[in-house]
């Protein structure tokens, strides 16, 4: 007799209950970030493009700190440095949460976001690399294009009123919580300058007091917070990129409830950091990464130079390719299927979408090309190319908005009013397989 075949997993199906809370919050207040992000990138850019250009350089390049301690940096790099320190703590949070109890805690779940994240970084690099080289340009900016902005896309999606389905949020949010990651394994090992051993100890140290501090349960800000400067500074001066120390100390927090409390130490930091990670640390980095010229002259390089022109074609082409080849690719060799009440049009709508490369894609940026010219012609390129991004994926995922919307509206009904939605309470549905039991 042959053996029966198990059931082929639903891609895109309805999220269990507490992920879908999980990942409700987390995109709210990504939501309302994007939308803060939006705002003050577009005051970064009419400020540099006014008559008061001269004010807005003035206090982007003024200094500050403590020189003693190796710290007098100018307002731009404080909040690259130390700003988007927090939101990488942030990033490091949400990945440790999708790892031990989200998407990415089993292979067969974490396989299809895994490998579309990946080649949704890879082919981005690969256009940028070829194009770069077929016009002669540096190969320096490889890493620009490869980054997807949550807030950004969330913003998008906002401002153009779609009702995504709560799957597709979550794939979007792993999809950008692996390209974080991606991020920060490159900072790391490719934009290392001259280490300083002693101080690369010193910061090393200071992480594990931080575990086992974890590992003792200790509780109470005022031991984590002095500690976790002391760390961030001693990142920066070990040559390391500052933002890794956000990552490491978000990795290090515990996911997991003990018994008796209401929430993990990092479901209490990120309640506490998320809403000013992404309402203040991002828009204020974004104010003073953004401001960039927007003259004839500026906009005309980013199609002639080779360098700009290969971040806005590894944003554009090599996102779409990337991630919706990946995502084909992986559920076809991994024998699962699309949810039915969904497209793969659905799915090429998202991957536009993942070409906004905003906040990452200005830090690599500024990473990749120390001449400042250089630089504001690749951060042009980031611009436009996450303008034409958003303004695909807007015309093609209002396209399917009333289906969406039907969706939305399913996923959202409550008759008995007890806070959880009937999807999940029978009616022949299965909670995560999207699709109707038998």
């Amino acid at each position: 007799m042959a053996q029966a075949r198990p059931p082929r997993r639903t891609v895109l199906g309805l999220l269990p209950w507490p992920e879908r809370q999980a990942v409700a919050e987390a995109l709210r207040t990504e939501t309302v970030g994007g939308l803060v992000l939006l705002a003050a990138a577009v005051i970064a850019l009419v400020w540099a493009n006014s008559p008061w250009s001269a004010a807005y350089e003035s206090v982007r390049n003024a200094h500050f700190g403590i020189p003693a301690l190796g710290l007098d940096l100018s307002v731009g790099h404080w909040t690259a440095d130390g700003l988007l320190a927090v939101f990488f703590l942030v990033a490091g949070i949400e990945l440790k949460r999708e790892l031990v109890v989200g998407e990415l805690r089993t292979p067969a779940n974490a396989a299809l976001p895994v490998i579309a994240a990946f080649a949704g970084m890879a082919v981005p690099a690969a256009l940028y690399t070829f194009t770069a080289a077929a016009g002669g340009g540096s190969l320096d900016g490889w890493a620009v294009p490869m980054a997807t902005d949550i807030a950004f896309a969330l913003a998008v999606l906002a401002v153009i009123s779609t009702h995504l389905p709560a799957a597709l949020r979550a794939f979007l949010l792993t999809l950008a919580v692996v390209d974080d990651l991606g991020a920060i394994l490159i900072i790391a090992i490719f934009f290392t300058s001259d280490l300083n051993f002693w101080a690369l100890g010193g910061a090393f140290a200071g992480l594990v007091v931080f575990y086992g501090l974890q590992r003792l349960r200790v509780r109470g800000w005022w031991w984590y917070a002095p500690l976790g400067i002391v760390i961030w500074a001693l990142m920066y001066n070990s040559g390391v990129h500052a933002t890794v120390a956000g990552v490491a100390m978000g990795l290090i927090l515990r996911t997991t409830r003990d018994k008796g409390e209401e929430k993990s130490p990092a479901a209490r930091v990120s309640h506490l950091v998320h809403p000013f990670s992404a309402g203040i640390a991002v828009p204020v980095f974004a104010l003073f990464a953004a401001g960039v010229s927007v003259s004839g002259d500026a906009l005309a390089r980013v199609f002639t130079d080779p360098e700009p022109l290969a971040v806005f074609i590894g944003l554009v082409a090599g996102k779409i390719l990337g991630v919706f080849l990946g995502t084909y690719l992986a559920a076809r060799f991994t024998r699962a299927r699309l949810n039915p009440d969904l497209a793969w049009a659905d799915v090429l709508g998202l991957s536009v979408l993942a070409g906004i490369g905003f906040t990452v894609a200005l830090l690599l940026g500024e990473l990749s090309f120390p001449d400042a010219t250089q630089a504001e012609h690749v951060k042009a390129a980031v611009l436009l190319g996450s303008l034409a991004a958003a303004a695909l994926a807007a015309v093609l995922l209002r396209r399917r908005n009333r289906v969406y919307k039907r969706l939305y509206e399913e996923e959202e009904i409550d008759a008995d009013a007890d806070g959880i939605p009937d999807i999940y309470q029978g009616a022949g549905r299965v909670p995560g397989s999207g699709h109707p039991e038998g």
